[in-house]
């Protein structure tokens, strides 16, 4: 048996029907992960006899006959080490000070993705409080993909992306407060789901109000549309510990399984959002996956959105951002009743601390008055969905970056100030809250290109849906 490319949704099904053992299943992976985690750095802590004993009550509960209510009955699940935890588990936020931190609470999300039948194998690797767009940090060092592990996998969910594309886990959770679902899904071919505000519980019981005038979401990761699709399902819904959560009124999986076919489809493409310089590269990758899907009969137009002008959007992201990890650090000191600057900045990178620092001296009026560009940025986007049914614009501006190579000071010969939003072109979706698959475009020299697929909010289905009928008519596939 070889299951490692095996898709969520096959795995439960097997399991389900009595064709795989659950614990089997699980000692696969763990192999697995014993076997191929030094090549790419994604797990943090491995839960071998936590992950065993969880497989032997999954196998339980489908021979006392409770195996359809179980959509992920023994799937491996990778936990990235951030805002979820679980009742027991190491969390360190990818902090040196944290590296003994065990959780005391298990998130809204964990509990339904276990309820569902998931097996937790693992926490995967994140940049501190997930401050960064590359996954490295100063307790695990860094995650590479495994297309080439001399390339970052992205962050912050880069452990989570990396586990997923080496076969290491079926599924993985992932933030995204910049990108952090959506860069490492990138680099690494994965897909994954940013979505709306509010549609997938947070659930902080430090700050139950971090999701006003949010950037930040949870969202899922996984190899294939379908299974990506299974997970929102179990993940997304009202909860009562997060003020911002909202009723889930579709279901994804119906709606990958009904994917439209692509003579329906009528999809906007900006290869630049009217913002960023972006590789030829790049551009040539998404093009030619979306010319796959106009050879099936789509209908593809370039656009143009009038978005306001880059520099005021990245100083309305600035200030939104660096109060969001200024908020991040209040919280840990809260929650572990710690001075986290104070008593162990030796601990926390200066890039972090930055941000806090700047974050901290954000005025109020300034930080409210930015919702006035943000606003017309929404409103750029959202006028596409007059017309079509998505709009799609790469992830990333280049291709994968190496572990120590700069941010691009130069892309396409236009200058850069080498500064992470010159490189990802996903943080602009955060400020406006619009829901995005990403879904792998066509290779570049053996590495992972990303395209977003951009929907009006709460369309999760119908982009769940387009993104199936990309993958049909442009598959992508993994290193073995």
């Amino acid at each position: 048996m070889s299951l490692h490319y095996e898709s969520a949704v096959d795995i439960a099904e097997g399991v389900r029907n009595g064709e795989y053992d659950p614990v089997d299943v699980v000692e696969e992976f763990i192999d697995r992960i014993e076997e191929r985690n030094e090549v790419t750095n994604s797990f943090v802590t491995v839960l071998g006899d936590e992950a065993r004993e969880r497989a032997r009550e999954v196998r339980e509960q489908v021979e006392n006959g409770e195996g359809e209510d179980l959509p992920l009955a023994g799937v491996p699940l990778a936990m990235k080490d951030l805002s979820e935890s679980k009742a027991g588990v190491r969390n360190t936020k990818g902090l040196k000070p944290l590296s003994d931190n065990v959780a005391d609470s298990t998130s809204p999300t964990i509990q339904r993705l276990e309820a569902a039948g998931a097996v937790i194998v693992g926490t995967t690797n994140t940049p501190e409080l997930g401050h960064r767009v590359r996954t490295d940090n100063l307790l695990q060092g860094p995650t590479g993909t495994p297309f080439d592990p001399e390339y970052n996998a992205g962050g912050s969910s880069g452990g989570s992306a990396a586990a997923l594309a080496d076969g290491l886990a079926a599924l993985a959770t992932g933030s995204d407060v910049g990108g952090s679902l959506r860069n490492p899904a990138s680099c690494c071919g994965v897909v994954s789901v940013k979505p709306s505000h509010g549609l997938v519980p947070r659930g902080n019981r430090t700050n139950g109000f971090r999701g006003h005038t949010p950037v930040g979401v949870l969202g899922p990761m996984a190899r294939d549309v379908e299974s990506l699709a299974v997970m929102l399902d179990v993940e997304a819904g009202k909860h009562p510990s997060d003020p911002f959560s909202v009723p889930k009124q579709d279901g994804y999986a119906e709606a990958v399984a009904d994917a439209p076919a692509p003579s329906d489809l009528d999809i906007a493409y900006s290869p630049d959002l009217d913002i960023f310089a972006v590789a030829p590269e790049v551009r040539e990758a998404l093009e030619s996956t979306l010319a796959d899907l106009e050879r099936e009969g789509a209908t593809v137009d370039r656009v143009d959105l009038d978005t306001p002008p880059k520099g005021e959007l990245t100083h309305v992201y600035s200030l939104t951002v660096t109060t969001f990890f200024a908020t991040s650090v209040a919280e840990v000191d809260e929650s572990l009743d710690m001075d986290l600057l104070e008593d162990y900045a030796d601990g926390v990178p200066t890039e972090l601390q930055s941000l806090v620092g700047m974050g901290r001296s954000n005025e109020a009026m300034d930080i409210a008055t930015a919702d006035f560009p943000r606003t017309d940025l929404f409103h750029a986007i959202d006028r596409v969905f007059d017309d079509y049914d998505a709009l799609a614009c790469p992830t990333l501006a280049t291709p994968p970056l190496t572990h120590d190579e700069p941010m691009p000071t130069e892309i396409d010969g236009e200058s850069t100030t080498g500064m992470p939003t010159d490189w990802t072109m996903a943080w602009p979706l955060n400020l406006t809250g619009h829901p995005v698959v990403n879904v792998p475009a066509d290779p570049v020299d053996g590495l992972p290109i990303g395209m977003q697929l951009v929907g009006e909010t709460y369309s999760e289905a119908e982009l769940l849906g387009i993104a199936a009928a990309l993958e049909e008519a442009s598959p992508w596939d993994y290193p073995s």
